[in-house]
């Protein structure tokens, strides 16, 4: 059985990445098909094991730092890769990856991350934030996100499997796609991380400083309370949360992983105010026997148990935070490390990688034994 893997983008080593490679050290011989690869990002790292081959965008003028305005020829430039010589296509997709060409004797199991946000449930947000709501970049915006939903769609009829990273992504896919998809939760390397007996006194977040992640209505909320927070992380939005930070904020920017371990295994509690397909740090923060304090919506509600491993606030404002960070700090809410770990347990890179390999080679076994029957 020949597999070949397709990625949107290798630009960066972030979650999807880490999903990618978990799978790819079940395949070790496989090549990656992706649009772009700025290899300096996976120094070290399995996925630069592999070899890679990438699409036409990447020798545009500045296709590989400005790949995203590119978006228009995503479409066209995933349909070019030829993966006629392998038996099993898989896609790790968030973007178009599922859209590559396959023959009817060739498995495609796509990992779906996400569908296309930005083109879906997320275009009047990203048409604000990118200040173009109205006039003539607006509607060729409009214009570009319609084709792209339109062959989104089309597309979707070339997967033979979905599989998604989440339940509340599977049910994204349905909206979308009105296709069934099977879930298997991403690796998190929850080894990495050692509860701590005695936690120390200040919360914890970190994420990215893009709008969507709600740092600011995290920053603000905590700058009301008076009660210590340590923000890790970086951004476009960093020096707008600088603003609105009081005192008892700490902005630490961008740090190791090594630290970000460290203070998870300390902190008091974590936040997350994002409406995320899955949330991979919530799941780190529950192994190093830190409670989540989360936005009770998205993927965190399949990882984090309210009242046991965590407590969620309903709206993502600062009111409705501020009222479970009071009831949190009210001592009605005991949380045990050892159960916290037990259920990050559930998301382990081990966990992840078996049921991956059993459902290639269930889906696999399934797909030669109705193609054997033509």
């Amino acid at each position: 059985m020949l597999v070949a893997f397709v990625h949107d983008w290798l630009t960066a080593y972030a979650g999807a990445e880490k999903v990618l490679e978990a799978a790819l050290e079940l395949y070790p011989t496989a090549p990656i098909y992706t649009l772009v690869y700025q290899q300096e990002s996976f120094k070290g790292t399995r996925i630069a094991e592999h070899p890679v081959h990438t699409s036409f965008i990447e020798r545009l003028p500045k296709g590989r730092e400005k790949y995203r305005a590119y978006l228009p020829l995503m479409p066209l430039a995933i349909e070019q890769f030829d993966l006629s010589g392998y038996d099993v296509v898989i896609s790790s997709s968030h973007a178009v990856a599922k859209g590559v060409l396959t023959r009817a004797d060739q498995l495609h199991i796509s990992y779906v991350h996400t569908p296309i946000r930005y083109a879906w449930d997320l275009q009047f947000q990203y048409l604000k934030e990118a200040g173009i709501e109205r006039g003539l970049k607006s509607a060729i915006a409009r214009a570009i996100l319609h084709y792209i939903r339109l062959w989104d769609v089309a597309s979707s009829n070339r997967v033979d499997v979905f599989v998604a990273n989440s339940h509340y992504v599977a049910q994204r896919i349905w909206k979308m796609y009105r296709r069934e998809a099977q879930v298997i939760y991403p690796p998190v390397d929850v080894d990495r991380f050692t509860p701590k007996g005695q936690r120390e006194d200040f919360y914890l977040t970190v994420s990215r400083f893009v709008p969507y992640k709600k740092i600011d209505l995290i920053v603000e909320a905590f700058t009301r309370l008076g009660l210590p927070l340590v923000v890790i992380g970086d951004g476009p939005d960093f020096n707008k949360v600088k603003r609105i930070a009081g005192p008892n904020v700490q902005l630490l920017g961008y740090q190791p992983d090594t630290v970000v371990k460290d203070y998870m295994e300390r902190c008091k509690a974590f936040v997350f105010a994002a409406d995320e397909d899955f949330g991979i740090t919530p799941v780190e923060a529950q192994a190093a026997g830190a409670p989540v304090i989360a936005y009770g919506r998205g993927g965190v509600t399949e990882t984090v148990l309210h009242g046991e491993t965590g407590l969620f606030f309903q709206e993502q404002t600062v009111e409705s935070l501020l009222a479970t960070v009071r009831a949190f700090e009210s001592g009605e809410y005991q949380f045990d490390p050892e159960r916290l770990r037990q259920n990050a347990e559930r998301f382990s890179k081990k966990r992840f990688q078996h049921e991956f390999a059993e459902l290639v080679e269930r889906e696999w076994a399934k797909f030669t034994r109705v193609r054997g029957g033509r």
